[in-house]
């Protein structure tokens, strides 16, 4: 699997958990890893380890999308974008095996297929600001 793959499987887990209550993140990690059968088991932990991450870290990363942001807090947003910035801040921010300009493509791309006709540059321009701000 590339990087590419194992992204958008850590984005529609951590996607997931915006509609699960917080003790129950452990059972449906599992259920979904269980469920990614053509995945290695490194492929599998990889996506566990960083889905975990990004959740301790996204109290800290929702406080830097509301500093960043005018007239868009993270309440604001809808449920895909607000994902995918989450997991771009965390890979810019505390991910150091990826560039942050990839990671802002990988954004990008993520929400040319999973957001709405104006994610694209939503996310983009987000991710700008906080490029433009370190």
């Amino acid at each position: 699997m590339v990087r590419r793959e194992l992204r958008e499987h850590i984005f529609k887990m951590l996607f997931q958990i915006e509609f699960i209550d917080m003790e129950d993140i452990p059972e449906h990690l599992v259920l979904y890893l269980d469920y990614l059968q053509s995945a290695t088991e490194e492929e599998k932990e990889h996506i566990k380890n960083k889905t975990r991450a990004v959740i301790e870290k996204v109290t800290e990363i929702d406080t830097i999308l509301n500093e960043k942001t005018t007239g868009w807090k993270t309440t604001r947003m809808n449920k895909v974008d607000l994902t995918i910035l989450r997991l771009a801040v965390y890979e810019m921010k505390w991910d150091e095996d990826i560039p942050m300009g990839v990671a802002i493509n990988e954004a990008v791309e993520l929400s040319k297929r999973f957001s709405g006709e104006e994610g694209p540059s939503f996310v983009n321009g987000v991710l700008a600001k906080l490029t433009d701000s370190d």
